[in-house]
């Protein structure tokens, strides 16, 4: 069984930065996807990035890209999100998830964390 955990989550103001984590257990981390996806109030549950198992191939939203980047260390069992520059708009609930293959689709991912809550205020 796959248990994932994020962390890093808070309150912040428009133009600073934050630093997700998530952290896996459970089968072989660098076999595997990750993905953030986020959810706002309100809205649809959405991709953010994904990163492959041996973390030299990433992906982002048109909406993060050149703010927000993914990276993970496999011997940690973990993968990160900087997000820089944020805005307002990207308040939600972020999620990580683990899928065995590529896809910006949420029904590919198998298993999900629980949710960390990111506030940005203008």
């Amino acid at each position: 069984q796959v248990h994932l955990v994020e962390s890093g989550g808070g309150l912040v103001q428009a133009g600073g930065s934050l630093r997700l984590s998530c952290a896996a257990s459970g089968r072989t981390f660098s076999s595997y996807y990750m993905a953030w996806f986020r959810q706002a109030p309100g809205k649809e549950r959405e991709f953010v990035s994904a990163i492959s198992g041996g973390g030299n191939v990433a992906d982002y939203a048109d909406t993060v890209k050149g703010r927000f980047t993914i990276s993970r260390d496999n011997a940690k069992n973990t993968v990160f999100l900087q997000m820089n520059s944020l805005k307002p708009e990207d308040t939600a609930i972020y999620y990580c998830a683990q899928s065995r293959y590529y896809s910006r689709q949420i029904n590919h991912y198998e298993y999900w964390g629980q949710g960390t809550q990111v506030t940005v205020s203008s």
